[in-house]
């Protein structure tokens, strides 16, 4: 997690343009599983989803990574970040996908950067929130409130299962990105390609066990095309260009990617599959944008009064 007197890169036009690809791939994640799952099971779409975006990701670490480098990688610390950052979340967000729409899902999932903020908070000493934090979880977590809505409360079918999953999701991904601190003098690239294929790994038996791939009928194109572009674009592609941006523009200029993600995938959920958001969806997201804006720091730094000098 950035702060705020983090050191901001420049932006340029291609660095912009790849913050945009980013949050169309990654937001599209949750369009391409919205349709893969008119077909298949949830635990199949997201093993599918991770083998084959390992499988690209091993050409390009294989064609680009040296020898030397390939050696005396942390395996088992890859296992536990695949289980956190991928095997977890990725099949709450698409269970949860199951119950409520993909424009909802993409909504809360956005929540990720304020559990990232309580987790760091309880287990980093040197992750402590500050009063700008402090802000921007609380309208973080009003704004789940408002999206939850008063219906939650009186056990209304409002999807309430799926909304917690992918709440849940939030969860996993912030005990990842502190666990992922460890990865430091780790190539990224390496992370991502070690991460991913354990993932792989961890789910080949639950899929196997729960789904039973082999007694499902072959899938439309649609669904298979889906199955691809999540694989290979919102996975193996999304992690080689967010580690390209975070190289070219700094890890606080990539967290911008997290406001952009829910435009990309709501824009897709409406035109395409044609779903509804609520007046207090809209609401909730209002305030997750607050959140999010406060704890990223800049807006919240440029409101302060200059410091004036001793």
């Amino acid at each position: 997690m950035t702060t705020p007197n983090a050191i901001e890169k420049r932006m340029g036009l291609l660095a912009w343009a790849m913050l945009i690809a980013l949050s169309i791939l990654w937001g599209g994640s949750f369009f391409f599983s919205e349709v893969a799952l008119r077909a298949l099971p949830p635990f199949t779409v997201v093993f599918l989803r991770v083998a084959l975006g390992a499988m690209v990701l091993w050409v390009v670490f294989l064609a680009s990574v040296p020898k030397t480098e390939r050696q005396g990688l942390p395996w088992k610390d890859f296992m536990i970040m695949g289980l956190l950052n991928n095997a977890i979340p990725f099949s709450l967000l698409v269970w949860g996908q199951t119950q409520i729409s993909a424009s909802l899902a993409s909504i809360i999932n956005a929540t990720k950067p304020f559990f990232t903020v309580l987790v760091a908070h309880f287990l980093l000493a040197d992750e402590r929130m500050s009063k700008a934090k402090v802000l921007g979880v609380s309208a973080g977590f009003a704004g789940i409130v408002v999206l939850m809505g008063p219906g939650a409360l009186g056990g209304g079918d409002v999807g309430l299962a799926g909304q917690i999953a992918c709440i849940g999701a939030g969860v996993s991904y912030a005990l990842a990105a502190t666990f992922g601190r460890r990865f430091a003098k780790v190539t990224p690239l390496a992370t991502a390609t070690g991460q991913v294929t354990c993932s792989s790994l961890l789910l080949l038996p639950l899929v196997c066990l729960v789904d039973q791939p082999w007694t499902l009928s072959v899938p439309g194109w649609d669904v298979i095309g889906s199955v691809i572009g999540v694989a290979a674009g919102s996975t193996a592609l999304a992690y080689i260009l967010y580690f390209r941006i975070l190289q070219v523009a700094g890890a606080t200029n990539v967290a911008l990617v997290t406001f952009l993600v829910p435009v990309s995938a709501i824009v897709l959920g409406t035109l395409v599959l044609a779903e509804v958001l609520l007046p207090e969806h809209f609401a909730g997201m209002a305030l997750i944008a607050v959140g999010l804006a406060i704890i990223d720091g800049r807006i919240w730094d440029r409101l302060r009064p200059a410091r004036k000098p001793d």
